[in-house]
């Protein structure tokens, strides 16, 4: 499986197709092709989206139907799942669903998965059923995965049609030591949620490193990691856009979420100081300033992590601004050795 582009780090997108006030999510889903084919044409390598349920704010609820939707609508980038919670979902039917987009676009799909389920307990409990407790059974479903895709699984009394023989590049996603280590053990490229629980991100690298097995699919270990960027031309700038970042984290702090809200002037207002302790503490992995500073610090977090690829989610509120965001670091990245 090859990972890197000619030359230079390879660097993505994460996009979780978030609602912002006034809009709705069709409106959201025209921005996240618009957003795809303007990183393609900066060079950006892959486009996820994620899986989340049961939120007002968040319309990427079905994430292979908006994989199709982008892939259809772009011509060269990766589209994938960043991630498909697959606790949530029959790994065959997972295989046939990725395997048909594969099919359609073939080259172009990765298979993010993760082990969370991608909302409340409730909503969880609504997805999964009886099978409330099926992250326990993460690791064997992934190899079930496996086994679908491989094309020795033609004898077997239940296949994946499509996605049999076929090359869908399976990636683990996290955000603890223990997704960290199953990655390693099953030798498949991890990528850790910096960008909301950076708290582990270094014991995570570690314990990925060390506990790698070369496979199939993957000779050395590689990591992406997912931050938040809002770039604009001057710190101040950017650090103005950036409050409607830290009012979306405030609302997962709180438990008040809301649609995407746009920026203000001053946060004071609306977060206590220990409210606004929790959300910096969430947001430690953030980049928020102008070009300048951006390179000093994505160079410094790149030297730190020796991460093999950076992915950026970009909660902006005015999507002009986003496109704008996404130009800034290309210009950044495009630098950086890989």
């Amino acid at each position: 499986m090859s990972e890197n582009p000619p030359s230079g780090l390879p660097f993505s997108v994460l996009d979780l197709a978030t609602v912002g006030e006034g809009h709705t999510p069709a409106d959201t889903f025209r921005n996240s092709l618009d957003l795809a084919r303007h990183v393609e044409r900066l060079g950006y390598t892959r486009f996820w989206v994620s899986e989340h349920h049961n939120m007002a704010g968040v319309a990427s609820s079905a994430p292979p139907v908006l994989i199709g939707y982008l892939a259809g609508g772009t011509q060269t980038i990766r589209v994938g799942s960043g991630g498909i919670m697959l606790p949530n979902h029959s790994p065959l039917v997972v295989a046939e669903q990725m395997g048909t987009l594969a099919t359609l676009y073939p080259g172009r799909i990765d298979l993010g998965l993760g082990r969370a389920p991608g909302t409340d307990p409730v909503a969880s409990r609504a997805i999964r059923g009886v099978r409330f407790d099926a992250g326990q059974d993460f690791p064997r479903d992934i190899q079930q995965l496996q086994a679908y895709f491989s094309a020795d699984n033609r004898h077997a009394p239940v296949r994946a049609i499509p996605g049999e023989g076929l090359d869908i590049p399976i990636y683990i996603l996290g955000s603890s030591t223990e997704s960290a280590y199953l990655a390693g053990l099953l030798g498949l490229p991890y990528a850790f949620a910096s960008h909301f629980a950076p708290t582990q991100l270094f014991a995570a690298l570690k314990r990925y490193r060390d506990n790698f097995r070369p496979s199939a699919v993957l000779a050395e270990p590689y990591a992406i990691a997912c931050v938040n960027v809002v770039a604009a031309d001057t710190d101040a700038e950017a650090e103005h856009l950036g409050t409607t970042l830290q009012q979306l984290m405030l609302g997962v702090v709180t438990g008040k979420r809301q649609l995407m809200q746009p920026p203000v002037d001053s946060m004071d207002h609306l977060w206590s100081p220990a409210e606004r302790q929790y959300v910096e503490q969430m947001l430690a992995v953030s980049f928020i300033s102008g070009p300048e500073r951006l390179e000093k610090d994505i160079a410094h977090f790149l030297q730190q992590t020796q991460v093999n690829e950076l992915m950026a989610v970009s909660h902006i509120y005015d999507h002009q601004a986003r496109l704008k965001s996404y130009e800034l670091l290309a210009g950044v990245l495009r630098g950086v050795p890989a």
